[in-house]
């Protein structure tokens, strides 16, 4: 088929969507307990190797299955292969493989066959940041990913390794209590906290994300945001049940880079001008609330306390759902934005929910879940979350007010987003010539906007898959987990949303029957009888404030014009909030290494008589390594 035809694209999809159709089943059946699956094949290389679909694996495979199904779907209106012949039959490819790997390593009990699958999705997700790799910003960020993805990967090698050498297996096995000795748990602890927490994007190990995600296709975006960070959620939840008993020091870690990574996280967000990269800034404060629900299992594993494993799992794993699924929304809206008016930049949009209101209404669903306000489902996981850091035996306790503080904040930034972009009048001609998204954009994005509204109101729906994973994750712990009926109050959250629900409901069609009648006049405000776009509020003076608190952390620049003249020319002010990690540490201390290696340079004279005497040179020292120092010594010193 020719690359500038649509119907290979159609095939991809119709494949696609029939094996995420049946993945989500097989998933399904194991969350409800109906049935497990493994397999064991012999490998001439690693020995016996064995594959096993159990509750904690479905649970995060049904994000795969459906984010996979839905993005191609959403694809096919926002990246038509007719309109990107170049490279949409490569980003196809890459969106296939990078599910293939996640599966693959959320079934995977060996070692070598969870990094096998872990490098598929790594590479997968590279090559789909590099999908318009003629852009140079493009190139960047994902080379940014790539060296940050397998600085990763280079600790994950190093876990497995001391795994093999503590417990002489590459199996993934509960390690028996007197296995292995403390100081061994706390290596172990920190290669897989490194590990996963670069993939997963715990702040200070975010320094990729927020360029990967902005610069991606936005289905793209969805994907990494709302699946593939959960990948390093996922390995750190294995892992860490794998282990024996943990320090208590382990899970209060956990709960301080959770609490970080939230706070930061949203102070960042609320400083950003490009709406995507904003986005990817509130996927490290979402990770922090996952941390802290992962921290408060963690906390109650080592005092022995399984109400506070059963919220702490509860919060983290219904978060790691509602976040795949409210981001992914968020994402897809902020991709029919870009898609319809060529721009990222918050300050040149407005007025958009005139010229697409359906966009504006499923965004408004994804900004309310986020911000975890009912009756959507982040209120839910949230509240979970809450409850647990009550704990009054605890001194998790002091980290419900950032857990306020971080909600605060999210609703602060969602109401600066949605009423810059949607809101008051266009900034700008690309606001002018906006239009809705195709269906096959909405679609996709109406199914997510459902997903979290039927979570919200019937939250006992996912008590039987909560319940079955936390099992799956407190096996042979000897932990009595009471079932979460018993616990969380479901059925009081579904009554309360659904009175909610009506009420708001009420409230839009009393407002809707009588502006019909009202007419349409012109705002005036002392003198201004016609107020024109400028006059309006835009996302970095509506942040400025809370900007200004954080300042310590943020360190913005502002570029002030400077006028003098008494006629002045127009000028503009410009405000910028690089990344405290990877704009103000790691990028100067590259160019800083790069000087000192540049007086290399000087050895490379192009003489090939030199380069003999390096090759020479080095085999010397090569030798003398193998020389036996020890007998040598010992005859020295006779």
């Amino acid at each position: 088929m020719s690359r500038s035809s649509n119907w290979s694209q159609r095939v991809s999809l119709g494949i696609i969507a029939c094996a995420s159709l049946v993945g989500l089943v097989g998933a399904f059946i194991s969350l409800w307990g109906l049935s497990d699956a493994s397999m064991v094949f012999l490998s001439p290389i690693a020995g016996y190797i064995t594959m096993e679909l159990d509750a904690l694996s479905a649970f995060f495979l049904v994000p795969v299955f459906l984010m996979t199904g839905l993005g191609s779907l959403y694809g096919i209106g926002y990246w038509p292969q007719s309109a990107h012949p170049s490279n949409a039959c490569k980003l196809q490819l890459f969106w296939g493989l990078m599910t293939a790997g996640m599966v693959l390593l959320l079934i995977s009990r060996h070692s070598m066959l969870f990094l096998l699958g872990w490098e598929i999705m790594a590479l997968s997700a590279f090559f789909l940041v590099n999908t318009e790799d003629e852009k140079a910003e493009v190139r960047s960020a994902g080379w940014i990913y790539f060296i940050a993805t397998h600085l990763g990967t280079l600790a994950l090698f190093a876990f497995f390794t001391f795994w093999h050498f503590k417990t002489g297996s590459y199996s993934l096995q509960i390690i028996p209590p007197g296995t292995i000795g403390i100081g061994s748990l706390y290596i172990l602890f920190a290669l897989a906290l490194l590990g996963f927490g670069v993939k997963a994007g715990i702040m200070p190990l975010h320094f990729w994300l927020p360029g990967a995600h902005a610069n991606a296709p936005s289905h793209v975006s969805a994907m990494l945001s709302g699946v593939v960070l959960k990948m390093g959620i996922y390995g750190l939840v294995r892992f860490l049940g794998l282990l024996p008993t943990p320090p208590l020091f382990f899970g209060e870690l956990i709960l301080v880079l959770g609490g970080i990574s939230g706070l930061l996280g949203v102070a960042y967000a609320l400083a950003q001008h490009d709406l995507k990269r904003l986005l990817a800034y509130h996927s490290v404060e979402n990770i922090g609330i996952i941390l802290m629900g992962l921290g408060l299992a963690m906390v109650g594993r080592s005092s022995g306390q399984p109400t506070l494993v059963a919220l702490g799992l509860a919060g983290c794993l219904l978060h790691v759902w509602n976040h795949s699924f409210f981001k992914s929304l968020l994402f897809f809206g902020a991709g029919s934005v870009l898609h319809s008016t060529h721009t990222r930049q918050i300050d040149l949009l407005g007025g958009l929910a005139k010229r697409m209101p359906w966009t504006a209404g499923l965004f408004l669903v994804g900004a309310v879940a986020i911000c975890g306000l009912p009756p959507l489902n982040g209120f839910v996981s949230e509240l979970i979350i809450y409850t647990g850091l009550m704990n009054p035996v605890e001194r998790s306790s002091i980290l419900a007010p950032i857990l306020a503080m971080i909600g605060a904040l999210a609703l602060a930034c969602f109401v600066k987003v949605y009423g810059s972009v949607f809101l008051g009048n266009g900034r700008s001609s690309s606001s002018a010539s906006a239009h809705e998204a195709s269906p096959s954009m909405l679609s996709p994005m109406l199914v997510l906007a459902l997903i979290c509204i039927l979570i919200g109101v019937l939250p006992w729906f996912v008590a039987v898959p909560l319940d079955h994973t936390i099992a799956c994750w407190t096996n042979e712990r000897n932990l009595s987990i009471q079932s979460l009926d018993h616990i969380v109050p479901f059925h009081t959250i579904s009554i309360i949303a659904l009175l909610l629900s009506s009420i708001i409901i009420a409230i839009y069609l009393t407002i809707t029957k009588y502006s019909k009648r009202s007419p349409s006049v012109v705002t005036w405000d002392c003198g201004y009888a016609l107020p024109t776009a400028k006059m309006q509020y835009t996302s970095s003076s509506f942040a400025q404030t809370i900007v200004r608190l954080f300042r310590w952390i943020l360190l913005p620049k502002t570029h002030q014009p400077d006028v003098t003249a008494y006629f002045p020319e127009v000028t503009h002010s410009r405000t910028h909030v690089g990344d405290l990690i990877l704009d103000h540490i790691l990028l100067p201390a590259g160019r800083w290494i790069e000087r000192r290696f540049n007086r290399l340079h000087r050895i490379q004279l192009g003489l090939t008589q030199y380069y003999v005497l390096y090759i020479l040179i080095a085999l010397m020292l090569l030798l003398l390594t193998i020389v036996p120092f020890d007998a040598w010594l010992k005859t020295v010193t006779r």
